[in-house]
């Protein structure tokens, strides 16, 4: 397993993604967060194909972290069922990695 991942997780509105992103940095669960402002999203809930413009939010962490993560992510969103994904990181500049390092709690 890899030491560090990316997490993506969307939200509907600005300010709750700019909360949100603020919120797990300051609380060291991830080392940045970048809010990507205007996403297109089509998928099926409760049994019916809806479309809805959200804003992405892709997190860098380490992977020992992503319960407290998802548990904090989870606790202030606004979704039912957030979308709450991660990704190994297989590879990466190492200076940066070991900021990410630093940066995490």
């Amino acid at each position: 397993m890899s030491d560090h991942i990316v997490v993506f997780c969307t939200v509907g509105k600005a300010r709750e993604a700019e909360a949100l992103a603020l919120a797990l940095v300051e609380e060291r669960l991830v080392a940045c967060v970048n809010v990507v402002p205007s996403v297109t999203s089509i998928y099926c809930w409760q049994g019916k194909v809806e479309r809805a413009e959200e804003r992405l939010l892709v997190m860098k962490t380490r992977a020992e972290r992503f319960e407290e993560l998802r548990a904090a992510i989870v606790a202030r969103h606004s979704y039912e069922v957030p979308e709450i994904v991660a990704l190994p990181l297989v590879a990466g500049h190492a200076p940066y990695l070991a900021w990410i390092d630093e940066c995490v709690g």
